[in-house]
């Protein structure tokens, strides 16, 4: 018997976006989560470092009823002198009965979707409460600073003024920050102190900022960094924020914002707060207090908001 060709679709950058709005992908991991998703289920990621040490080859699988696949994306933060995204890769998209292949999704343009839809899913609730405006700094004007951004204007969130803080202006796309501020790193202290809202998507190891400058109500959504050591925010604002995490296991391994302060004794285990029972609306936040999300990156994300790409495409 002559075996039938396997026909697999390709998702590009533009495409996924036309499909699959912010508010879509936000919508998708809540839905996810509130259905009984199980972030822990997910193994670790699989990173191999690349030759001359440029870099690691992240290996991201995921299976359950909300979707499922594995993205392979390399992470090189030397492209950006060679004019080229910090990371690229694909995301492979398996669909019931038979859980063949069915879609290649660009993996750049998945991990700039569903990074910003998992910080607002995380607290939604608050970002989007009636009444509050959020004077918002985001630290980093790539991808993913200008995503978060997107993303909490599209599910509504009041932003009455965005300033991104970079290292070099002049070397900012305009095309992503559009008519918001963008400022130097000298000016951040100016610009903290009368922040509502902190975005940190950076591959800093060190923290952008003096936590102290930030006021009780202020949210912090830290999402650069997935390695132990590094981290974008100090152990002054752990030590007195209400800390929410995708799974508390994957935080404590992978999260240097976690690690480090739990390391130094300022944070506990106990007190991490896992998204899914804050979507499921298991635990409040006190809105008197600070929030910080730390986000990075977990294999059930992509396949959840992939997933809902391709059913929305089917």
């Amino acid at each position: 018997m002559a075996s039938q060709a396997m026909k697999i679709d390709y998702i590009g950058a533009e495409e996924l976006m036309n499909v699959l709005p912010p508010r879509a992908a936000v919508a998708a991991i809540r839905e996810a989560l509130i259905g009984g998703l199980v972030p822990s289920a997910d193994p670790p990621r699989s990173v191999l470092g690349l030759p001359d040490g440029r870099g690691q080859l992240l290996s991201m699988p995921s299976a359950s009823e909300y979707g499922v696949g594995v993205k392979a994306i390399s992470s090189v933060p030397g492209n950006a002198e060679l004019g080229v995204p910090r990371i690229q890769g694909v995301h492979l998209v398996f669909r019931p009965p038979a859980f063949a292949p069915v879609a290649i999704v660009d993996g750049a343009a998945l991990t700039t979707l569903r990074t910003p839809a998992v910080s607002v899913a995380a607290v939604l609730p608050l970002l989007t409460r009636p009444g509050r405006r959020w004077n918002t700094v985001v630290f980093g004007a790539g991808p993913q600073g200008a995503g978060h951004v997107r993303t909490l204007r599209d599910v509504g969130a009041d932003l009455v003024d965005v300033t991104y803080v970079v290292r070099d202006p002049s070397r900012v796309d305009r095309a992503l920050v559009r008519d918001d501020r963008v400022v130097g790193a000298g000016e951040r202290e100016k610009w903290v102190r009368r922040a509502d809202l902190v975005v940190c998507a950076t591959s800093s190891a060190v923290p952008l900022f003096d936590s102290a400058q930030l006021s009780s109500e202020s949210v912090v959504l830290a999402v650069g960094s997935h390695e132990p050591g590094a981290r974008e925010v100090d152990s002054a604002l752990s030590a007195r924020a209400q800390v929410v995490v995708e799974d508390p296991a994957t935080a404590l391994r992978e999260c240097g914002d976690i690690v480090l302060p739990v390391a130094e004794g300022v944070l506990s285990a106990a007190r991490l707060l896992p998204m899914a029972r804050m979507v499921r609306g298991e635990l409040e936040l006190d809105a008197r207090r600070p929030v910080l999300f730390k986000g990075s990156g977990m294999a059930w994300q992509d396949a959840v908001v992939a997933d809902a790409a391709v059913r929305r495409l089917s």
